[in-house]
Order: structure tokens, then C-alpha cells, then sequence
């Protein structure tokens, strides 16, 4: 009898974190796990803004994928996901190999949501991936070797587009790091310009008004502009252009104003509700008991109108589960239901301050910053034992990932 294969697309939070439960569940010999990605790592998306502002090294975002699976029991594919063909259970790869499976996991993330606004998919910088953060780090350089030919001040005004929480992190980090890339490249900081734009009346609208307050302090304190309460309405490459008869002067605008699930799958005959993949409360996808999808690119209804959000921790809790109910599949084993149970969550505000609530506490401040460096450590707890934490602070590699520029 031949051995089921089991494949999985991604290798995100969502995907790497159901190999790895796999890895401990099935039996020896039980069946065959492959794990396809496009890239040989796996790359802390909570993590991305440091990337962005060259404040971590690159190894402490984006973790080489072969060190964190056991090879004896995953086997890993660096490749790209052309299509899958659900009826023959095969899926495509780019350049034309074909890999065949019996029980799929689509886990395969985000895009960017750009609401149809002009000139942000040609023009702006997205959070979207390690490539992409990176390509902000090397425009950000590419503005300081440019402001010192022209003199322009539109190259060292950098527009952060959100006040969610993506948004305030690289707005902290930007703070942060700036001071830093400015001496490096002798330019005067006090000649640099950050600017938040927000359409809602205030940043990090569904928090606490005290929350609010202090986060608004402070970005205040650390000389950002708020522009809250209005729309972008077109980014041209040398100027944002808002509503109220304001435009903002600027080179670098970086959108962090929400994702969509990856389209990629809207073409392979599967259910798609609100551009993202529909799942049952077992997490596989809707009239398909072999097929699976979890995370950013899965519609997952926690009520009879109301989706779970797109965040790594939705996908982080449903890739243990997802890997049980895929090992229960191929045992003939009943089901379980996912009950999704909302942690808390935290931003950073640079190193030294965050802001949080978990449960009924509030966080801010020092402690906010310590909370957010415990939850990052947890995760790279489960990822590699506490060897891994250590060596992410202590022993990582220095040297740089080789990515191309473009995005």
C-alpha cells in the first residue's frame, strides 16, 4: 500500500507550523510530507518593519527553512506554485514539474490591498514580504545618496499610509532607525520628515481611547506628523496627494493599509467568498474533505456574518489543529471543530515602548516593549526550542540575504 502524500503550499506561519506539528504526530512511514516555498526561508511577518529600516540583521527576520523541519520526516521544495489541478490532485509548479498529493494544505498568505487608489501599486512600498521590506531599506539609501546630488526635501520625507498596527510599528521603527542611517550617510536628521496618515479619526481606531491617546503621545513626542480623519486619494512618485487640498512632498510612501487573500487561488476551482478560500469549521476547504486551507488566504466565519482577521495569530492557532485534523483524514478518525481564542495583541512603537491589551489589561510603555519581546520569543520557542531563541540573539548570521530590489 502506498503511503499518502501530503502537501503543503507555503511555508508562512500557517503552513511551517503544520509541518512541524505533522513531523510529531504522524507515525513513522505513516505518509509523505512535502512543504513547497518560493524562497529557502521563512520570514517573521511581525517582524518585517526592522527589515525595512536595516535595524535587525536579516537572519533574525527571515530563518532558513531546511534548519527548522526535520528532513528526515518534511521534505522541502523551493519553487513556485503556478496552479493546482483539484480533480487529478496534482499540483503545478513554475517551469513545469508537477507534484501529486492526496491530502492539500493551501496556506499561501496575503497580498496587498490598495482599494483601487491611484498610483499605489505603481508607486508606493508595501510590508508585504522580506523582499519587499528590504527593497524600503535600499530605497531609503538610494533617497540619501540621491538628496545629496538634488537637495530635493521630498527625498527625506518618508509617509507611512495606516495607523493600524503594521502602520505604527514602522512608524517606530522609522524613529528608531532613521537617527542611525542618517549618520551612516552623513545626512542631518533634523532634515528628515515622517508623516502618518490615517483615514479613520485616530490611529489604532479599535483600541481603547487611552490606548489611543498614548500612542498618538508617543508619536508626537518623537517629532511624526498625524494626519488622521483623511483618505489618500492618488501617490504620483513625487508627491501623496490627499483629501482637504493637501499634498504631501514625498519619495517614499510606505502602505500599510490592509491585505487581501492571495488571488492566486481564485483560478484553481475552488469556493472563493469575499476573494479568499471558504473552509468548514475543520478548516478544510468547503465540499472538499482532502483539500485544507488556513491563514490570510482562508475565509474562516467565526459567526454567521463575521470573519476571522487576517493576523498571525489566527494562523498560528489553526496550524496544529489543521495538522491533527489532516492525521485524523488518513486514520479514519472524527474531526475537530477550530475554536479560535483571541490572546491579546501588542505593537511595538520603536524598541523602548509598545502598546498592548491582553485580556482586560492594558499595556504601554516599557513593559508593552517587554510584552512584545516575550511573544516573539515564544514563537521561536515552538519554532526551535530554546536553542533557537539564543542563537536569533546571540549567534545569527550577519551576513546579508541576497534579494533583488524589485518587489
Amino acid at each position: 500500500m502506498t503511503k499518502p502524500k501530503i502537501v503543503i503550499l507555503g511555508a508562512g506561519y500557517g503552513g511551517l507550523i503544520t509541518s512541524k506539528s505533522l513531523e510529531k504526530l504522524l507515525k513513522s512511514g505513516e505518509a509523505d510530507v512535502t512543504l513547497i516555498n518560493k524562497h529557502d526561508y521563512h520570514y517573521l511577518t511581525t517582524q518585517l518593519h526592522k527589515t525595512g529600516v536595516g535595524t535587525a540583521a536579516d537572519r533574525q527576520i527571515a530563518l532558513s527553512i531546511p534548519e527548522l523541519i526535520n528532513s528526515n520526516k518534511t521534505q522541502f521544495l523551493k519553487a513556485s506554485v503556478s496552479s493546482v489541478d483539484i480533480k487529478s490532485q496534482v499540483v503545478h509548479l513554475e517551469g513545469g514539474d508537477t507534484i501529486n498529493y492526496d491530502y492539500l494544505l493551501i496556506a499561501l498568505g496575503f497580498e496587498v490591498e490598495t482599494f483601487g487608489i491611484p498610483g499605489i501599486k505603481e508607486n508606493a512600498l508595501e510590508i508585504r514580504s522580506f523582499r519587499s521590506s528590504k527593497a524600503i531599506y535600499h530605497h531609503i539609501i538610494n533617497q540619501f545618496n540621491l538628496y545629496k546630488e538634488d537637495h530635493d526635501p521630498s527625498r527625506l520625507t518618508f509617509v507611512v499610509a495606516g495607523g493600524g498596527f503594521t502602520g505604527i510599528e514602522m512608524l517606530g521603527e522609522l524613529a528608531d532607525g532613521l537617527p542611525k542611517l542618517c549618520k551612516e550617510h552623513d545626512i542631518p536628521f533634523e532634515k528628515i520628515r515622517i508623516v502618518a496618515i490615517e483615514a479613520a479619526p485616530s490611529v489604532i481606531p479599535f483600541f481603547p481611547k487611552q490606548s489611543i491617546q498614548y500612542t498618538m503621545d508617543v508619536l508626537e513626542k518623537r517629532n511624526i506628523e498625524l494626519i488622521t480623519g483623511t483618505k489618500i486619494l492618488e501617490c504620483t512618485p513625487e508627491k501623496v496627494v490627499l483629501e482637504k487640498n493637501i499634498e504631501v512632498p514625498t519619495r517614499s510612501l510606505i502602505w500599510s493599509c490592509g491585505v487581501k487573500g492571495n488571488t492566486i487561488v481564485h483560478q484553481w476551482g475552488l469556493p472563493i467568498v469575499k476573494g479568499k478560500i471558504a473552509v468548514d469549521s475543520y478548516l478544510r476547504v468547503k465540499s472538499m474533505n482532502n483539500v485544507f486551507s488556513i491563514g490570510d488566504c482562508s475565509l474562516f466565519l467565526k459567526d454567521e456574518k463575521n470573519a476571522l482577521a487576517p493576523t498571525a495569530q489566527v494562523a498560528l492557532q489553526q496550524a496544529p489543529l489543521c495538522a491533527k485534523n489532516i492525521v485524523s483524514t488518513i486514520r479514519g478518525e472524527s474531526l475537530k471543530a477550530f475554536e479560535y481564542h483571541h490572546k491579546g495583541s501588542v505593537a511595538s512603537i520603536g524598541l523602548m515602548a509598545a502598546v498592548g491589551k491582553v485580556g482586560n489589561f492594558r499595556l504601554s510603555g516599557l513593559f508593552g516593549a517587554f510584552m512584545k519581546q516575550v511573544i516573539e520569543a515564544r514563537y521561536l520557542f515552538n519554532l526551535g526550542g530554546p536553542s533557537l531563541i539564543i542563537k536569533q540573539h546571540v549567534g545569527v548570521s550577519r551576513e546579508q540575504i541576497k534579494v533583488t530590489v524589485k518587489q
